[in-house]
């Protein structure tokens, strides 16, 4: 048995910069056609120059495989229109992170008065420049999405005519408040679509499956399943893929973030098959995303065939999600 996925793209992407980029990037640009590129750096990318080299070094870091590296901005409120109509062709979307809430995320909005943020956000929204948020407050962590929720709702409201994307969600509350308004739009990672909060904490602490946000409850779990296996057209697939050297992960103040990117495609294929949901694995992994961000990235294609193979237990110094674990699918050709 086999599938073929056409262009697949990965739409929310650490690749991170020096060595770690060096032996991440590849791993992603193998099996993919494209992916977003978040900017949450030190320095995050705020400048032209700074996005122009990053952009270089990625290029460098995955020769030769065919893979389009979608760039992105680290939102300030300090964006003019005239700089961001300069820099339009170079970016794909903006990505916003509440001060605090994430990794390297010191230098974000420390306040959602929209009357700071109105000129920038009305520039994107003039010149049709996604919108892509971490919805997390700095509340008690479980309850951090939920509290983020009404800023979405304000600004889908506010600017009805600007594509916002809520990052990574993970509970049945924002799903609802996804399905409410029509300029929201949504990525789902691999992670939050196989693991609650107890396969991270219920038994023995399990650090490399610690992110932020937190995976929730059985039930939020199913919630994005749902609306996965559903192929809705406002929902498309982002990893989050985030790497860490174990030094980082299996120490006290564990870094936040989960690496799936060397399996994404076989684990997706695997939870799809048992679904019986495969018919809208292309939807969710390439098509909503390539109309969502009118974008139209390489014709890759990537056959996967159901044959067992196990997951290193790590790539160098990083350990990946699953890592041990045997998978049904594998990729064969590219």
């Amino acid at each position: 048995m086999e599938i073929t996925l056409t262009a697949p793209l990965d739409m929310h992407l650490h690749l991170r910069e020096g060595a770690m980029l060096a032996q991440v990037a590849p791993l992603s640009a193998r099996d993919f056609a494209g992916g977003l590129i978040m900017p949450n750096l030190v320095p995050p990318v705020t400048t032209p120059e700074r996005l122009r080299t990053y952009k270089e070094e990625i290029r460098q870091a995955i020769a030769p495989h065919t893979f389009t590296p979608y760039m992105t901005l680290f939102f300030t409120p300090h964006y003019t229109y005239d700089f961001l109509a300069q820099i339009r062709d170079e970016i794909l979307a903006i990505k916003l992170y509440p001060a605090g809430v994430t990794t390297n995320s010191q230098e974000g909005v420390a306040s959602f008065d929209l009357d700071l943020l109105a000129p920038t956000l009305e520039a994107m929204s003039q010149l049709q420049i996604p919108l892509c948020v971490h919805g997390e407050t700095n509340g008690f962590v479980l309850d951090r999405e939920a509290q983020f929720l009404p800023i979405y709702k304000e600004l889908a409201q506010a600017f009805p005519d600007l594509t916002i994307v809520m990052e990574h969600i993970t509970t049945h509350e924002a799903v609802q408040t996804l399905l409410e308004h029509e300029n929201l739009h949504a990525t789902i990672t691999l992670h939050h679509l196989f693991t609650t909060l107890d396969d991270l904490a219920g038994g023995l602490l399990r650090p490399h499956l610690f992110c932020k946000p937190i995976p929730k409850r059985p039930e939020d779990r199913q919630a994005l399943r749902e609306l996965a296996f559903s192929a809705h057209e406002r929902v498309m697939f982002g990893s989050d893929s985030a790497p860490h050297p174990r030094s980082k992960k299996e120490a006290p103040g564990c870094a936040a973030g989960v690496f799936t990117a060397p399996l994404a495609l076989p684990a997706l294929v695997q939870l799809f098959e048992e679904a019986n949901a495969l018919e809208a694995l292309q939807a969710f992994v390439s098509d909503n995303a390539r109309r969502i961000y009118r974008i139209d990235p390489p014709a890759k294609q990537v056959r996967l065939v159901k044959e067992p193979w196990q997951v290193p237990e790590s790539y160098g110094d990083v350990v990946p999600f699953l890592a041990g674990t045997t998978l049904s699918w594998r990729v064969d050709a590219l």
